[in-house]
């Protein structure tokens, strides 16, 4: 810094002239909740600007330092993510340049990027569409050499609990027996007026609302699947939480929680099938939620590939 007659004035520099009291090594070290915007390829190519909320980290490998240069990685991230879309080169090269700025003090880096994922959905019959927003999380880490990358995605569903509707299908049962004795002649159009009235339905399945907590490591040569992978877990659940909805969107959402019906095992196991088929997921980590409405507490069902020797688990 110069002062006003131009001279240079020295300014401190603590983290690196200065030795902890303490000395040793520190797993990381860096910045969470940094707002910034970053740049995202979306479902029909086109790049669209989200904002973001970043941590950044490296490790300090020499005890004797006091700390990092945590203002080098704020002003790698500033540059990089407004700029350019994430993709795993892009990600890579940030994590080299963090690394490459604390030569000498890391060899670890580590970035997470959380933000909403904004997906145009059309309703289930009618020409209606609505916005739906997913959150997403990128982890990449950088140690020495080797790249790794996770992608996570939150889907909403719609779960029918299959033994609540077996209980309510036998109370249906018990209520026909009851209004048509087996002595008298059935009528056609009495059972289907019965059938529309709210005696012919005295019970219903309980069902609630749902969350898939999906995480994947991507193998190497693949892109960001954002959509894809939202796509893939949707179409494995069958009952996504709709957006724009009328009458005949309701039925239709009506008649896919009666051909769904599921536990929490179930839901896990039909997104843990569509997963297993995808070239692109080298390893995966997935939570089904039933937020029950039976219940004051969740249901839950964790399902993972493996491969990664627990570190997904």
């Amino acid at each position: 810094m110069r002062f006003p007659d131009g001279t240079l004035r020295a300014m401190p520099d603590v983290a690196k002239d200065a030795e902890p009291a303490v000395a040793g090594t520190l797993d990381r070290v860096g910045m969470d909740e940094i707002d910034v915007p970053v740049r995202v390829v979306g479902a029909d190519g086109a790049v669209v600007q989200v904002p973001a909320r970043v941590a950044a980290f490296v490790n300090l490998t020499r005890p004797e330092a006091r700390g990092i240069h945590m203002s080098r990685l704020y002003l790698h991230l500033d540059r990089v993510l407004g700029a350019e879309p994430l993709t795993p080169c892009v990600l890579r090269r940030l994590l080299r340049e963090f690394l490459d700025s604390h030569a000498g003090l890391s060899d670890r880096a580590h970035l997470c990027i959380a933000f909403q994922h904004l997906l145009r959905r059309p309703a289930l019959v009618s020409d209606h569409r609505g916005w739906k927003a997913y959150p997403v999380t990128i982890e990449a880490t950088l140690a020495q050499g080797q790249f790794t990358l996770e992608l996570g995605v939150e889907v909403l569903y719609s779960s029918t609990c299959p033994c609540s509707a077996a209980l309510a299908r036998q109370l249906i049962q018990e209520r026909f027996a009851a209004d048509f004795p087996r002595e008298r002649p059935l009528e056609h159009a009495a059972v289907l007026a019965w059938l529309g009235s709210e005696r012919g339905i005295c019970a219903t399945p309980h069902s609630q609302r749902s969350a898939a907590a999906v995480r994947v490591r991507l193998a190497p040569g693949f892109d960001l699947p954002i959509a894809e992978l939202i796509d893939r877990v949707e179409r494995a659940l069958q009952t996504p939480v709709q957006t724009a909805v009328k009458r005949e969107d309701e039925q239709a959402f009506a008649r896919l929680n009666g051909e769904n019906l599921m536990f929490c095992e179930d839901a896990a196991r039909r997104i843990q099938h569509a997963l297993d088929a995808d070239p692109r997921i080298a390893d995966f980590h997935i939570r089904a939620t039933h937020h029950e409405s039976l219940h004051p507490h969740d249901a839950v069902a964790v399902a993972t590939k493996g491969v990664a020797g627990g570190y997904m688990a």
